[in-house]
């Protein structure tokens, strides 16, 4: 997003989920006038990262496409997420 100034239209379309869109719409039509730049710049971090996140992603699956190894170092952490999957489901996260 550096070759075009962030908006308010620009943030909810690189956060990517309709929940997160719906939360931040939210907080910036709730807040008050002396605090709409701070939930602004909140919000334009979590798309950046968001966007960051998403273009590594992209790297990653085109190194793998290719049979490279993947950078880094990593972490199985498939039964955790699948541990905290399950609490969520039963409520309680």
């Amino acid at each position: 997003m550096t070759d075009k100034p962030w908006t308010i239209e620009t943030i909810r379309d690189a956060l990517g989920s309709p929940t997160l869109a719906s939360r931040f719409i939210g907080e910036i039509n709730k807040a008050p006038a002396h605090e709409v730049l701070t939930v602004f710049a909140k919000w334009q971090g979590i798309a950046e990262r968001t966007l960051a996140a998403a273009e590594r992603a992209r790297q990653l699956a085109e190194a793998d496409d290719r049979g490279e190894e993947l950078p880094g170092d990593w972490v199985d952490r498939t039964d955790s997420v699948l541990a905290a999957a399950e609490r969520i489901r039963r409520g309680a996260a």
